[in-house]
């Protein structure tokens, strides 16, 4: 059976042997042929193609894409190894004498592949450019999109292009193939027409893929700008409808040192009104950010860091962030926020926010937007700032929240910048063990019309809350609560200690004035005309009550008739108290807390003068007394 199957096989292979012996020599012919007609076309070629026939071509090839007219100065060099390909020097494209003679941009250096075949044919056909120090201007028009400019095949294309089923169609007759495009060491300047601006780019670097018109491109684009270098990378199935203005699916990245950016999904050039997709952004330094864009925020440079993650849409006039992932600093928060736009209305940001901790200054500066002090005279000249282009309405939760030297917890607040005012406000929060509400309110001329701060706390822990502050001196330490109002005519960022006006409201339970013993100090009054608090600081004054209110102005507060109620005695103190050098002028007085026992612990009147924490204490002598009466 065995010699059976190899005879079999013996039948099998034998025809093949017979003809891959003839095969092989037919395709070594042919091969032979095939490399023996490229040498020979190469060798032939600078003698069979001139150097005007493929010049004049190249310069239609660019006339026919760009619809203005390419004029050649340099003298073009052919090089025929190892493919076909032309260099010009000296390039311009400008519009035609008759129809404005406008200069669409300047090429130092423009080399591209063409194909030998059809060169021989009289036809010529070009791919694979490399355009060096290419010196272009472009001008974005009112509604947001390129003047691709004249009735060159590109913007026939742009214009002609069409959509169906959600992919572009364009017709045969507006196709063509491009190929590569390098650019190497070019300039970019975009005038913006809507916006009255104008963007130069230096240093500009390009690989541009972009087999035929009507197929996909993707491009990296790193360039110079305002002495950043920016990269960006653009992919779209879609490119004409891009830049048509349309939507398109797109997706562009953008990397630099002060900006990392990505975008995926649908968007247009023109306008937002179709704009759906996934975007994240990352900050890692917003004031040197600020900086390069020329901007300048008082506060801001609390605010390091900033990224955003989202699924972005259009809703109706605006755009709305779902899945919301935002960080500001070392705070992170979830969300939706909302961007609302309307024709005549200034647009506005809206949505919830909830942190799990957050810190609230640099949030606050975040929204604090406004002209710098160095545009003080475009303010005056008229010249709108954001809080007369922006309105704000946000709403924030955190589970903790800190606020300068403060700790919150269980925080609701919100964040409201609507017709020339901001408002931000802390509704409900825990704060030493007790609640704390608070209402701060800039008006005018993007805060520069000054503010009012109103502060409102209950049942907290004061003597936890002086011990975090790390307060000197003889302070009240009880649970109390606190009424605050204060206001100033500059503005926030401005605003010293002697532009405050206001009143204060302080009043507790029982606690202590550690620092302050009655009993010395009645020692101290009958020995001594004058002697500082802490002579009389060995012990402490309990007391069952405090009340106290003050008004603030001119750099001082002004105490009317603090009443500090113990077991005992009453102390009683009134007079002024100035921020800036912590000096007191207080009068004050001791006395009993149950009538019936004046005589026991008689009146005691006193002067407070010097400096905070240590006062110089001077007994005042009552009418018909001598200092040293007791």
């Amino acid at each position: 059976m065995s010699t059976s199957r190899h005879r079999r096989w013996r039948r099998k292979i034998g025809p093949v042997s017979r003809w891959l012996p003839a095969f092989a020599r037919l395709s070594t012919v042919f091969l032979l042929i095939a490399l023996a007609l490229f040498v020979a076309l190469r060798v032939a070629a600078p003698y069979l193609i001139s150097t005007g026939f493929v010049r004049s071509g190249i310069e239609d090839a660019l006339s026919k894409w760009t619809g203005y007219h390419a004029e050649i100065k340099g003298s073009p060099v052919l090089e025929f190894w190892p493919t076909p390909r032309i260099t010009l020097n000296q390039i311009s494209i400008r519009q035609p004498r008759e129809s404005g003679d406008k200069l669409l941009g300047s090429i130092e250096s423009l080399s591209a592949d063409f194909s030998l075949i059809d060169a021989l044919r009289g036809r010529t056909s070009f791919h694979e450019f490399h355009l060096v120090r290419p010196n272009l201007a472009l001008t974005r028009d009112e509604r947001g999109l390129i003047d691709w400019s004249y009735a060159g095949l590109l913007a026939r294309a742009i214009n002609g292009v069409g959509s169906e089923n959600g992919a572009e169609v364009l017709a045969p007759d507006l196709d063509a193939e491009i190929g590569a495009v390098t650019v190497e060491d070019g300039t970019l300047v975009v005038t913006d027409i809507k916006s009255a601006k104008t963007y130069h780019f230096e240093s500009v670097t390009a690989d541009i893929a972009w087999p035929r018109l009507s197929g996909a491109i993707s491009a990296v684009v790193i360039a110079r700008i305002n002495g950043e270098d920016l990269k960006v990378d653009f992919a779209s199935r879609q490119p004409l409808l891009a830049f048509a203005g349309r939507n398109a699916e797109t997706r562009t990245s953008l990397t630099s040192n002060l900006l990392t950016a990505h975008f995926q999904g649908i968007a247009s050039i023109a306008s937002l009104s179709a704009l759906s997709g996934n975007i994240t952004a990352s900050i890692p330094d917003v004031p040197a950010l600020l900086t390069w864009s020329g901007k300048s925020f008082p506060g801001i440079a609390t605010l390091k860091s900033a990224s955003l993650e989202s699924d972005i849409m259009s809703s109706g006039n605006g755009l709305r962030f779902t899945n919301l992932s935002l960080s500001l600093n070392e705070a992170s928060a979830t969300g939706v926020m909302d961007l609302f736009t309307q024709p005549g209305k200034r647009p506005k940001i809206g949505g919830t926010l909830a942190f799990d901790q957050m810190n609230l200054k640099p949030f606050l500066d975040a929204f604090a937007l406004r002209l710098a002090a160095g545009e003080a005279e475009e303010i005056s000249a008229g010249i709108s700032g954001p809080l007369r282009v922006l309105d704000v309405d946000v709403r924030l939760s955190a589970r903790r929240a800190q606020m300068g030297l403060f700790e919150l917890s269980d925080v609701g607040a919100s964040v409201i910048v609507a017709g020339g005012e901001a408002k931000f406000d802390i509704g409900d929060s825990q704060f030493e063990g007790g609640e704390m509400t608070a209402h701060l309110e800039a008006t005018q001329r993007d805060f520069d019309g000054g503010g009012k701060l109103q502060l409102s706390i209950r049942d907290a822990d004061f003597a936890a809350l002086a011990e975090r502050l790390q307060l000197k001196g003889p302070l009240p330490l009880a649970t109390g609560s606190l009424d605050l109002d204060l206001q100033s005519p500059k503005a926030i960022w401005t605003t010293g200690l002697t532009d405050v006006t206001g009143k204060l409201h302080f009043w507790t339970r029982e606690g202590t004035i550690p620092g302050i013993d009655a009993a010395a100090l009645r020692t101290q009054a009958a020995e001594k005309p004058f002697f500082p608090l802490s002579a009389a600081a060995g012990g402490a004054f309990a007391f069952n009550q405090l009340n106290l209110q003050a008004d603030f102005a001119n750099g001082s507060a002004e105490i009317h008739d603090a009443h500090v109620a113990g077991p005992t005695q009453t102390l009683m103190l009134s007079g002024i108290i100035t921020y800036h050098s912590n000096g007191l002028a207080l009068s004050g007085s001791l006395e009993a807390t149950d009538p019936a026992k004046a005589a026991e612990l008689p009146l005691l009147p006193f002067f407070i003068g010097g400096s905070w924490p240590n006062p110089v204490i001077s007994p005042v002598p009552l009418f018909g007394n001598t200092p040293h009466a007791q």
